[in-house]
C-alpha cells in the first residue's frame, strides 16, 4: 500500500504538464524549470512583489511559500493571509473576493501572482486572476482535478497536476515550487 502511493506520485509527477505563455506546452521538464525560473528571476530583478494565494492545503503551500521565496530567494513576498484583513474582506465583499480585492489595493504592474487551487475552480482563486491580470500582474497557476479546469492554460506559466487526489496534487505543487525557490538560492547565493 505504502510503495504504491510513492509510485502513484512519481507517476503524476512525470505526467504533469507546465505550460508556458499563450498555453504552450513545455516540451520536457527542464525546459519548464528553466521558464518558470526566469519568470521569479524576472520580477525579482524588477524589484516586483510576488503574492501567493490558495485554499485549505494549497493555503498552507501559499504561506510557507511566502516564507521561502522571502527569506531563501531574496525575493520580495506579501502574505494576504492577516486573519483581519482576510476577514475584513470575507465580510464586506463576499469570500470569493478575499483575494482580488486586497490585490487591486497592493497589486502592481510587474508583480506575480501565483495561484494555488487543486481544482482550479475556486471563485476567489479565479476573480484573483482576473485583478491580478487587470492591474497588469503575471500570473502563474498550479492546479489539478479536471483538465478543463478554470485556471489551467492562463498565465506565463501553467502547471497541471492529473491527479483527483489532494494529497498527490498539493504535494507536487509543492516541490515543483520548492524546487523553484532551491535554484534560485543555488544561483544567487543564500540570502539571509
Amino acid at each position: 500500500m505504502y510503495k504504491e502511493y510513492i509510485q502513484e506520485l512519481v507517476q503524476c509527477l512525470e505526467a504533469t504538464e507546465i505550460y508556458g505563455l499563450g498555453g504552450r506546452p513545455y516540451t520536457n521538464y527542464a525546459e519548464a524549470m528553466h521558464g518558470m525560473v526566469g519568470v521569479f528571476s524576472g520580477v525579482k530583478a524588477q524589484g516586483g512583489q510576488v503574492f501567493f494565494i490558495g485554499n485549505g492545503g494549497s493555503a498552507a503551500i501559499a504561506s510557507h511559500m511566502t516564507a521561502d521565496f522571502m527569506k531563501n530567494g531574496g525575493m520580495k513576498t506579501y502574505s494576504l493571509y492577516d486573519t483581519s484583513v482576510t476577514t475584513c474582506m470575507g465580510n464586506d465583499y463576499g469570500y470569493e473576493y478575499i483575494f482580488s480585492r486586497p490585490l487591486e489595493f497592493l497589486g502592481r504592474e510587474g508583480d506575480l501572482l501565483v495561484a494555488i487551487s487543486s481544482s482550479g475552480n475556486s471563485p476567489n482563486i479565479v476573480n484573483a486572476i482576473q485583478a491580478a491580470q487587470g492591474k497588469g500582474m503575471q500570473v502563474v497557476t498550479f492546479s489539478g482535478f479536471q483538465r478543463d479546469n478554470r485556471i489551467r492554460g492562463i498565465g506565463v506559466c501553467s502547471i497541471y497536476v492529473p491527479s483527483s487526489k489532494y494529497g498527490i496534487v498539493e504535494s507536487i505543487h509543492n516541490i515543483i515550487l520548492q524546487q523553484i525557490v532551491d535554484m534560485v538560492m543555488e544561483r544567487d547565493g543564500e540570502c539571509l
